[in-house]
């Protein structure tokens, strides 16, 4: 049996970008009135990058007051609103079938959730050998992505802190 849609790590894929812009595409006309830019964050936003085969993408919203309204916009498309999973400043969203497989967030602008992710998209987007080394750690741990997800998060993010830092730094 082949594994859970996205639970593998794949070599880049020149579609992804495409990907990313019709799930763009699809969102803009719920957030009619409500300022937001969406980035696509994540692996697949990295050009060359080994990845999961999931667009990430952050809705970001100006302030936290527009959080609710932005829950309803994406609920409005049949998402389900999921909490934070554990990640404080950040809204998870269930995938909506018939798009490109994704992982969908609101997040404040100038949030950690949101400086996370882009600041280690810039970063390995601007560092070829960081990002060899990422895409050489996560292909290791992809096994996991099978059996236990947590325990492939939990096994790349001393790479992501030390990255992160590295970003931050320079």
């Amino acid at each position: 049996m082949p594994p859970p849609a996205g639970a593998v790590v794949v070599a880049y894929d020149e579609r992804w970008p495409r990907d990313f812009a019709a799930i763009r595409e699809h969102l803009l006309p719920a957030f009619a009135g409500l300022a937001v830019t969406i980035e696509h964050v994540g692996s697949t936003a990295v050009p060359g990058l080994a990845a999961k085969p999931v667009i990430d993408l952050d809705v970001v919203v100006v302030e936290a007051a527009q959080v609710p309204r932005a829950v309803a916009a994406l609920e409005s498309l049949g998402y389900a609103h999921q909490g934070d999973l554990g990640i404080r400043g950040r809204e998870a969203f269930s995938v909506l079938p018939g798009l490109p497989l994704h992982h969908l967030y609101v997040v404040v602008h100038g949030s950690p959730a949101l400086r996370d992710h882009v600041d280690l998209r810039d970063h390995l987007r601007a560092h070829p050998d960081d990002a060899a080394r990422y895409a050489a750690e996560k292909r290791r741990l992809s096994p996991l992505l099978v059996s236990d997800r947590d325990a492939y998060v939990a096994g790349k993010a001393w790479l992501v802190e030390e990255l992160l830092a590295r970003a931050r730094s320079s």
